[in-house]
């Protein structure tokens, strides 16, 4: 496995410099790396050429905007983490600081692209500029000829340079307004009607991993990769009520199974699904399914 990284090294006295550790595999440079220094970033021009089934793993400290330069986009295949979805054919992407990136080539192909390494402070305040976005959200991108026309202008700068610092540090801002301005591949799911099967699946894992306590809605947002508003909006069309609700219902089903297992006692299975106690967990029953617990219990496991 080849190792390979833009520019390595952490804050020193020429500033700013990326951190990024990539680890590929039949991939190979087919020019020299070119790069340049603007104030809170350095952006490199990758020229490479990968085999079927090539690609990497991506992980840094510092979020990064990535465009491909090519005329058509890139015959691969992306995803952020485990159990998460692929997106294919990425035209851009911006990767949030310290969110693991996986690339898989489905073609031999020679592909071209610009990266962008952004210093946190700098970058917000770029972004102050053009509207703000969240820092923490991963975007996709499959089109856009002004992002395209932008990002092509800024790597003919790096690669050659016409003019001082102030175009490529203009044509970076600018890209970042393209970038931003554009709704997440996440947030469209859910004006699409709800979240998707892997949102929903991520979701149900995570509460049922911890009924032990009660889980806020910014969590699960975080979850399913959804700003707050977003997630509860889109949540509530696939489940047809509040993610507090459905929570709640999560925790009394657990409960209920439970009480197949004669050894637990309810103060033990009230404890074990999140409730304050046995009276808790019986009020909680009762509205649920018509009849305390310890009712219910006698009436489906006559042993218990």
């Amino acid at each position: 496995m080849a190792r390979m990284t833009s520019v390595t090294g952490g804050q020193g006295t020429s500033g700013f410099r990326p951190r990024m550790e990539a680890r590929t595999s039949a991939l190979r440079t087919l020019r020299p790396l070119a790069f340049r220094r603007l104030g809170g970033a350095i952006a490199d021009v990758w020229h490479v050429h990968g085999d079927i089934g090539g690609g990497g793993f991506y992980i840094a400290p510092d979020a990064r905007l990535v465009i491909f330069l090519d005329g058509t986009p890139p015959d691969m295949a992306m995803r952020t983490g485990v159990g998460h979805p692929e997106t294919r054919g990425p035209r851009a992407m911006f990767i949030p600081a310290g969110v693991p990136l996986w690339s898989r080539l489905d073609a031999e192909q020679d592909l071209s692209h610009i990266d962008f390494h952004l210093d946190a402070g700098p970058l917000a305040q770029r972004l102050g500029r053009v509207g703000g976005g969240r820092l923490d959200q991963v975007r996709f991108l499959r089109d856009g000829p002004t992002l395209h026309s932008l990002a092509r202008l800024a790597a003919e700068e790096v690669q050659a340079p016409r003019r001082g610092p102030m175009l490529l540090d203009g044509l970076l801002t600018a890209l970042l307004g393209e970038i931003f301005a554009t709704e997440p591949e996440a947030e469209a799911q859910a004006h699409r009607g709800g979240l998707s099967p892997w949102q929903a699946a991520a979701v149900e894992k995570h509460l049922r991993q911890h009924l032990t306590r009660q889980i806020p809605v910014a969590e699960l947002a975080e979850v399913a990769g959804l700003s707050e508003s977003w997630f509860a909006r889109a949540f509530k069309q696939s489940f047809e009520e509040t993610p507090q609700r459905w929570q709640a219902h999560l925790r009394l089903d657990a409960a209920r199974d439970m009480m197949a297992r004669p050894a637990l006692s309810l103060s033990e299975i009230a404890q074990a699904t999140g409730f304050a106690d046995q009276a808790h967990l019986s009020r909680q029953f009762r509205q649920r399914f018509g009849q305390p617990p310890s009712a219910w219990r006698r009436a489906h496991f006559p042993r218990s």
